[in-house]
């Protein structure tokens, strides 16, 4: 198949679902996609459903992405209205004040590691099956430079983040050749997401990030495109940096 490099991003008649759409960079992505004509449905919590409703355009559907039914039942939902999928784009996640790892109980130790890296395995584990008929089937999922990089106070976080990069390697070789799996890992990026300390910290090493400022949303979602397209289809169990040149691993 000729790939059309007018087009980096995914084609037109492409479906996506994004995990996740409601937040800051979700709903960037979401109304790029309708912008280029995609088929979309964003999967998020109630309350961010009705908080920052979709635009009318999308699929919608409430899901806890730590409770495997109801991933089960959002991904049937799906399945229903678009007749299978094409994209799956993981953005659910969940970050906390920071830490010390001597103050960390176990409450919020788990809480961190389901909310990123259960509700990662959960939404990939139960999509493969609405992958498996597609030619394009594409998994993205999301990291973090906190994998990578540690700071004081993100040692649960980091350590969920490391596990999400673990796991979708081993995805992409056990899916591999017909779905792809890949992972982005931002830095800190400027959306609701980054609040309190986190906030602080992010802003005290912008003077360390070779592009002298926090990611936008829209730093972000060129990789998503560019992973759920064409041009990358020889692409998979890799890991995107999306961080300013804060990180060069």
């Amino acid at each position: 198949m000729k790939i059309n490099f007018n087009r980096l991003g995914p084609s037109n008649d492409s479906r996506i679902i994004v995990i996740g759409g409601c937040g800051g960079i979700g709903r960037t992505l979401v109304d790029v996609c309708i912008d280029i004509n995609l088929r979309v449905a964003v999967l998020d919590l109630k309350e961010s459903l009705k908080k920052t409703p979709p635009p009318y355009e999308c699929f919608q559907y409430s899901l806890n992405a730590t409770n495997e039914q109801e991933v089960i039942q959002a991904y049937n939902s799906v399945n229903e209205e678009f007749n299978g999928c094409d994209i799956i784009v993981n953005l659910c996640g969940y970050i906390d004040e920071a830490t010390p790892v001597k103050d960390i109980n176990e409450k919020s130790w788990e809480l961190m590691i389901n909310n990123n890296l259960k509700s990662t395995y959960l939404c990939s584990k139960h999509a493969i099956p609405l992958l498996e008929n597609s030619k394009k089937a594409s998994i993205i999922n999301t990291s973090s430079s906190l994998a990578f990089k540690g700071f004081k106070g993100n040692a649960s976080y980091g350590a969920a983040k490391a596990g999400i990069i673990a796991f979708s390697k081993s995805l992409a070789s056990e899916l591999a050749p017909e779905i792809r799996v890949n992972v982005i890992a931002p830095g800190a990026v400027d959306t609701n997401f980054l609040y309190g300390n986190n906030r602080k910290i992010a802003n005290q090493n912008i003077t360390n990030t070779p592009m002298s400022k926090l990611a936008s949303a829209e730093d972000i979602i060129g990789s998503i495109l560019f992973l759920s397209g064409d041009a990358s289809k020889y692409i998979t169990g890799q890991v995107i940096h999306i961080n300013g040149g804060s990180l060069m691993p």
